[in-house]
């Protein structure tokens, strides 16, 4: 029997959708595909925009439908950074404990480790009486470039 945790992403999101006893229609597949085939974060409309390259009849109604099982199944992590719009980290399921810094100019999202960090929240929480479950931590910053330039390139990719 294969270990769960040796399968990729996408086939293990492919187990969940079977489990959930739902279709996987090309359309789906496109969606997978396109979210589990990038590093970067993505809106909705990113996704979209993407998975249509690959095939027109990718529709709307079946990214916003397919977001939540994405979520839900704890491959992909929707994020929150104070914008009318949602962002998803397709880094999650390989890479669960990593933070993230966010420019308010240009929307690019950095992940970064911190052995630093990660020894703080266990003394802190080992003081407190907690035993750390999972974490998120998220800098908000304004880039460099935008900074020096007044713009940055980044904005609107």
């Amino acid at each position: 029997m294969v270990d769960a945790g040796a399968k990729c992403p996408k086939q293990r999101f492919m187990d969940f959708l079977a489990g959930k006893h739902l279709r996987l229609t090309s359309q789906r597949r496109t969606i997978i595909d396109t979210a589990f085939g990038t590093r970067r974060h993505f809106t909705a409309e990113q996704l979209l925009a993407w998975a249509h390259r690959r095939d027109k009849s990718v529709s709307r109604a079946t990214v916003y439908r397919t977001l939540p099982l994405l979520t839900e199944s704890g491959l992909v992590r929707e994020m929150d950074f104070g914008k009318d719009y949602k962002f998803y980290d397709p880094n999650y399921a390989e890479h669960p404990h990593h933070n993230h810094i966010i420019c308010q100019d240009c929307d690019k999202i950095v992940e970064f480790e911190s052995e630093q960090l990660k020894q703080l929240e266990n003394q802190i929480s080992q003081r407190l009486g907690f035993s750390v479950q999972a974490h998120r931590l998220q800098i908000t910053a304004h880039c460099e470039e935008f900074k020096q330039r007044g713009s940055c390139k980044k904005k609107g990719e």
